[in-house]
């Protein structure tokens, strides 16, 4: 499946922009050169304005800001601006204070942003999924009701830029640091210490969050009080290529199976639950045993292609590992691993295999980029010169996946920072929320690290929500509305613990 086991949420393997064959200080000194002298001057001074959101509630009277902060090295030199925008609610110094971005690595926040948490959010049309005709409208179902927001784009995102080549950014570690200094200098700019902070990411800024707050802590002495995300990658061995493999294969099936009543049109949350009881039991022991023979076999298959979809003789051809076989439906159409129950026509009915764009991430999702500059401009009254990079692939082929030590993509985990936060500071609390049909991060991946923390730790502290749709569920409005109303519950119980 094209990108399936090769990307989150930034398609990975992509070689486009390739350096030419050079030495290094030549290729260092090409991208510098590229990114040209001066080019940070582009980015407009900060810009205030005050705006009034209108919710169920009563208004919200608020101060929108969109600028940036400097990073500057040991040298004293600005090393990059990240550009973030922020909103304020008139309500009292007290309130929370979530940082939230996106992830890819690579990817801008204007997902969050202008999908879900925002006051301002875009529209897809009744289906869902047109991008051509979206429209910007209010959402009176803002995370700006329960806490003030600062989103933020990493270096090399949106509008946030490097003054060199960016090389310095792009990896795990320096990532997490450089958004941590970020986030220090938003809390010192504008005195709030004492407010309660959260961080919220989605996908790899999921695992960005965990290491973000262990930046804070060991490195600028913030404490977090909590973490909230959305359709994360935590934990890389049960994701990345995990599917060749009977517990990854049995984490995913839930999900596949979920994509497929989507499909059908008859989503019912009894089937789910079979479906997961199914995969964790007779489904991960016949994968993971001697092939099945008779009429033990022809049953399993048979159960494994009604509850996935998938053609009965290719469930018995892969012995049913099926995450593969999920990229053409067998009427033809094109599953998105984003979302495997949306499936658009086959633009290449003639290939074996799926070449074609994927529907969701290359289809009506792109529109956030341009949406969020035109708000940025016509109501933020933030002009900048400069594109805003969505979704930037430079980023993603640089990233450095090793923290610190030799490892690589499928090393990387989140699992030991949940852990010593929940273990090093009492009010810590996390909430992980997921679509159902999200088969790239499935929501089985992320129930296992979570079932599989220490109880001592976890219980009462962490908790797993699951919405109708997929990566993105909030494009539906019903996910939407009930992963708001869930945030706001779970924000209120930390308060009423802090």
């Amino acid at each position: 499946m094209k990108s399936l086991r090769l990307a989150l949420f930034v398609l990975f393997g992509i070689a486009s922009g390739l350096l030419p064959a050079a030495s290094q200080p030549a290729r260092e000194a090409a991208a510098t050169q590229a990114v040209a002298p001066g080019i940070l001057d582009l980015l407009p001074a900060d810009s205030v304005t005050d705006k009034v959101l209108k919710t169920a509630e009563g208004d919200i009277p608020y101060q929108a800001t969109a600028g940036t902060l400097e990073l500057r090295g040991q040298d004293g030199k600005v090393s990059a601006k990240i550009f973030y925008t922020a909103y304020v609610a008139n309500r009292g110094r007290n309130r929370p204070l979530t940082f939230a971005f996106n992830g890819g690595p690579g990817a801008a926040s204007a997902y969050l942003h202008m999908g879900l948490a925002g006051p301002r959010i875009v529209d897809f049309g009744p289906d869902r999924d047109n991008g051509a005709t979206a429209t910007l409208k209010d959402n009176p179902d803002s995370w700006l009701r329960f806490t003030d927001l600062v989103f933020i784009d990493p270096v090399g995102t949106g509008w946030s830029r490097p003054a060199g080549n960016g090389g310095e950014f792009y990896g795990v570690q320096q990532d997490a640091d450089s958004i941590a200094k970020a986030i220090a200098l938003y809390i010192q700019r504008n005195n709030r210490p004492d407010a309660a902070k959260y961080l919220l990411g989605e996908s790899y800024g999921g695992f960005r969050a965990a290491k973000v707050a262990t930046a804070l802590k060991e490195r600028q002495g913030i404490l977090v009080s909590g973490v909230v995300m959305v359709s994360p990658l935590i934990q890389s061995r049960l994701i990345f290529g995990a599917t060749d493999y009977p517990l990854g294969a049995a984490l995913q099936f839930p999900s596949i199976a979920a994509a497929e009543l989507e499909r059908k049109g008859v989503f019912d949350a009894k089937a789910i639950a079979e479906a997961e009881r199914f995969a964790m039991t007779d489904y991960l022991v016949a994968l993971a045993g001697a092939p099945l023979r008779g009429e033990a076999a022809s049953a399993f298959y048979d159960k494994v292609a009604r509850l996935t979809g998938v053609d009965r003789q290719a469930v018995e051809r892969t012995r049913g590992f099926v995450g593969d076989r999920l990229t053409k439906t067998a009427d033809g159409s094109i599953a998105s691993p984003y979302d495997a129950g949306y499936t658009v026509p086959d633009a290449h009915p003639e290939s074996p295999a799926g070449r074609s764009d994927d529907a969701v991430l290359d289809g009506y999702t792109r529109a956030y980029g341009s949406f969020f500059a035109s708000y940025a401009a016509n109501e933020l009254n933030y002009r900048c010169e400069m594109t805003y990079s969505l979704l930037s692939t430079d980023v993603n082929r640089r990233w450095d996946w090793k923290e610190g030590r030799d490892g690589s993509r499928a090393d990387a985990s989140a699992a030991d920072d949940i852990r010593e936060l929940l273990a090093t500071i009492p009010s810590f609390r996390l909430m992980v929320m997921h679509g159902y049909s999200d088969i790239l991060t499935p929501y089985g991946a992320s129930r296992y690290v979570l079932d599989h923390l220490p109880v001592a730790l976890a219980d009462g502290r962490t908790e797993l929500t699951v919405y109708r749709g997929g990566h993105m569920f909030y494009t539906r409005m019903d996910s939407l509305k009930a992963a708001s109303s869930d945030a706001k519950a779970f924000y209120e119980r930390g308060l009423s613990t802090d």
